[in-house]
């Protein structure tokens, strides 16, 4: 790892937009009056909250309307804010805030892909997908402290690749640059 020389504009122009998502999220619940969004629990790919959505004022019938598509909102694996379920469950909102962490860390520095990259995805994704699967087949019931834990973790991890892929990218293009130069 080592610190960039100057940020690059192409993450800050990723990191921009994952930042305004999860302030949104975390906003969204507190402009409501409490106690409105009291369980949204549904099912991925479905809106199942329409009803209850489309009478919250914009934007943040928006922010509910992708996080009743996106998420399951259980209303036990959620958390609340101002008596009121977030837009995501903890953790999708874990992931979220760990996309916009990891790119706002590759703002400022750079990581090579290497093996131990590989094991930062390891202990990234890892913990994640034991937790999942545990869950899955009721082998426990995770705590939204876990949740929040593991998906923060992956969210990072997830981040960190979206910035090492925009480098790559850039890189490619600076030595194809180079390439077509005359000599």
């Amino acid at each position: 790892m080592e610190k960039r020389e100057r940020s690059s504009r192409w993450i800050v122009l990723f990191f921009i937009p994952f930042l305004i998502w999860i302030l949104l999220q975390i906003i969204a619940p507190l402009t409501i009056p409490y106690g409105i969004v009291d369980d949204i629990s549904g099912f991925v790919g479905v809106a199942d909250n329409e009803k209850l959505i489309n009478k919250i004022s914009s934007p943040w019938n928006i922010v509910y309307g992708c996080g009743d598509r996106l998420c399951h909102q259980k209303a036990e694996r959620s958390f609340f804010i101002n008596g009121n379920q977030m837009p995501f469950c903890s953790r999708c909102t874990a992931i979220w805030l760990g996309l916009a962490i990891g790119l706002g860390f590759m703002v400022f520095f750079k990581i090579k892909l290497n093996e131990k990259f590989l094991y930062l995805i390891l202990i990234g994704i890892v913990p994640i997908g034991i937790d999942g699967i545990g869950q899955l087949f009721n082998l426990w019931e995770s705590t939204n402290v876990i949740r929040l834990i593991t998906g923060l973790l992956a969210g990072i991890v997830c981040g960190i690749a979206i910035a090492l892929i925009i480098d790559e990218i850039i890189l490619l293009k600076t030595f194809k640059k180079i390439e077509n130069k005359p000599i």
